[in-house]
């Protein structure tokens, strides 16, 4: 795609998710913290899950001292059934425990900062750079990366190596868009099997990679 086609296939994706639900990612932003927590508990969980869990925790703390506070087993009660709930909540703490002695409390706001916290790998810290700070990022799941692929933009194998070609080739202005634009259509339209390329509003940029059968 040459970058008129990006701002194309941009503008015509933000057009298109609002027929669907926000994905649970970009529903807790009201703080650095609440994004950073939010986003750990969606690490291979579906959004529903998700939402519901969030839902739970925030109600007890939204902060990290009284997050620290708060019991072990309480957390884990909360955020079940989300995929390693009992590893998440011991993360959280030792998050909390890290943010307190090392931040000031604070959620820091750059990528070695982030990756330092336990449990944070480089898709949480870019959603947290991205949706919490609003400084450029380029946040990378698995919908991020199979569509990358598959429309042909990137050819790579990883998550992580998709990011860094998105950085090289992504226009800058479209960075942070970028996840929040391919989770939904993912999560909707452009399915890992079978995707509804009959329906897709930007097929026509879209070198299908991969796709065999489809709707």
């Amino acid at each position: 795609m040459q970058p008129e086609d990006v701002r194309h296939v941009v503008r015509t994706l933000k057009r298109k998710i609002r027929e669907w639900p926000e994905p649970a990612i970009g529903r807790y932003t009201e703080t650095p913290f609440t994004v950073l927590i939010s986003c750990l508990l969606s690490l291979r969980t579906q959004d529903k899950t998700t939402i519901a869990a969030s839902d739970r925790l925030f109600a007890i703390a939204t902060e990290p001292k009284a997050m620290l506070r708060t019991p072990l087993s309480t957390i884990e009660k909360a955020i079940y059934p989300v995929a390693f709930y009992r590893n998440k909540a011991r993360d959280i703490h030792s998050i909390c425990q890290t943010l307190r002695e090392r931040f000031g409390g604070n959620v820091p706001s750059d990528m070695e900062s982030l990756l330092s916290l336990p449990g944070v790998g480089r898709k949480t810290a870019n959603i947290v750079i991205t949706m919490a700070f609003q400084k450029p990022g380029i946040a990378v799941d698995i919908h991020v990366h199979r569509i990358s692929n598959r429309l042909g933009y990137v050819e790579t194998k990883t998550p992580d190596e998709t990011e860094m070609a998105l950085r090289k080739k992504l226009p800058r202005r479209h960075w942070i868009v970028w996840n929040d634009l391919l989770v939904s259509y993912g999560q909707n339209l452009c399915k890992p099997v079978s995707p509804f390329c009959s329906r897709c509003e930007i097929v026509t940029y879209c070198k299908r990679v991969g796709v065999g059968k489809s709707r």
